[in-house]
């Protein structure tokens, strides 16, 4: 009876766990960052952006110069004051140091989307900035 109540609570404990799972998270790998000799105090950096499928970012700024360029999938990006664009594989977008991103998310809710961003930025600097 012990082992049977036990294993109850594991199972009972293991689905509770599965049923609250959170959706998947924005996977970001860094890839590359060179401090810039000619320009002190400036870094360039490079880091893949994998956005599960519904997945996207906060409003952000990333106070540094980027170009995002898609390599799958489809994602919609947006700066404040400006419209809204899908993206396709090998197509580019940018945003400067005072741009605020109001809108970057995965324009699938069924297959993932994954691009790079080469940021050139201060080094002490964060990559991204939640915006409030």
């Amino acid at each position: 009876m012990h082992k049977l109540s036990l294993l109850t609570l594991l199972l009972l404990t293991a689905g509770a766990a599965s049923a609250q799972q959170q959706p998947a998270q924005v996977q970001v790998n860094p890839l590359f960052s060179k401090p810039l000799a000619e320009h002190p105090g400036k870094e360039a950096v490079v880091i893949e952006v994998v956005y599960p499928p519904g997945g996207g970012d906060p409003v952000h700024r990333h106070n540094a110069h980027g170009v995002v360029y898609v390599l799958e999938g489809s994602i919609v990006m947006g700066v404040r004051g400006g419209e809204p664009v899908t993206l396709t594989p090998g197509q580019i977008f940018y945003e400067g140091p005072d741009d605020l991103h109001t809108v970057g998310h995965n324009a699938s809710r069924s297959e993932p989307a994954r691009f790079l961003v080469f940021l050139l930025k201060q080094q002490d600097e964060p990559i991204l900035t939640p915006e409030q």
